[in-house]
């Protein structure tokens, strides 16, 4: 099968390196030439080019550009399309992309692969990024059942755990284990750096060891994706951080009043209910 993809960074080249292994014909284009050259150095697509009409030559495209820029190359790309080619993309918002995707294209499915690094561009693909990770798929009522089979097929062969909701449902659960968890950790390091004491400041950075990294990984990553959940997924996200902040808020009165049976009761709910998260 021929397959395209729209954007070499981490996503993308990530896929194009796991399809290309599997003996599929891989497609790349980018925005920049120096990229299209590294991704076919580095095997993740079998030809590259910045010209869209690349594309063409497709049976499927994902879309793995920014988040912002999911729409806007979608409309580019439209003219170089057979009607019969099958479009996904891999934005980790789902509803506003469905949205506006689904009326220009009839074969549009939307897609979101849960898995990722700090890192991005081509040189961070990795092999089997998305063995048994979440790759929820948003098909809606119109979207043809030939399509959903045949990125569900490709989808499966990635090894990952797929999940179909709908647009919607998509965005108000990734803005509680997703998005909001970028919002909470980028406020633990803007906090943390609010220490106006140097001295104390110094000792906390060298202080910092896993606790620290695992609970600042995401605030400190890619600031365009974290900016762009916020757009795109703006009330969704809103609504979790209003109940993030009246949570806190009730920590903060126990630690305060001193209720330090409340406080236990509610630390051990917290440690009963995550493995339900992480299973």
């Amino acid at each position: 099968m021929n397959i395209g993809i729209l954007g070499l960074g981490l996503i993308g080249g990530s896929l194009g390196w796991d399809l290309r292994s599997q003996g599929h014909h891989v497609l790349g284009v980018s925005r920049r030439e120096s990229t299209c050259e590294r991704a076919i150095a580095l095997g993740s697509v079998s030809e590259a080019s910045v010209d869209l009409s690349l594309l063409s030559k497709a049976d499927v495209v994902f879309i793995c550009t920014p988040l912002g820029l999911i729409i806007p190359k979608f409309e580019e790309l439209i003219a170089y399309l057979s009607p019969s080619t099958i479009v996904t993309d891999v934005g980790s918002v789902k509803a506003p992309i469905v949205k506006a995707l689904s009326p220009l294209w009839d074969n549009f499915i939307g897609g979101h692969p849960m898995a990722g690094n700090t890192d991005n561009g081509i040189e961070a693909r990795e092999s089997n990024l998305f063995v048994n990770k979440p790759y929820v798929l948003t098909p809606i009522s119109t979207t043809p059942a030939y399509a959903i089979e045949v990125v569900e097929k490709i989808v499966r062969s990635l090894n990952a755990n797929i999940y179909y909701c709908q647009p919607e449902q998509h965005d108000r659960a990734v803005s509680w284990i997703s998005h909001l968890p970028v919002m909470v950790s980028g406020s633990l390091i803007a906090a943390c750096m609010s220490e106006t004491d140097s001295e104390v400041l110094e000792l906390a950075q060298k202080f910092a060891s896993s606790g620290f990294k695992d609970t600042s990984r995401v605030g400190g990553g890619n600031p365009e994706l974290g900016l762009m959940m916020a757009r795109y997924n703006r009330q969704a996200l809103l609504n979790s951080l209003q109940q993030y902040r009246h949570n806190l808020d009730d920590l903060i009165n126990l630690i305060d009043q001193e209720d330090w049976t409340a406080l236990e009761e509610k630390l051990n709910l917290n440690h009963k209910a995550r493995p339900d998260f992480l299973e």
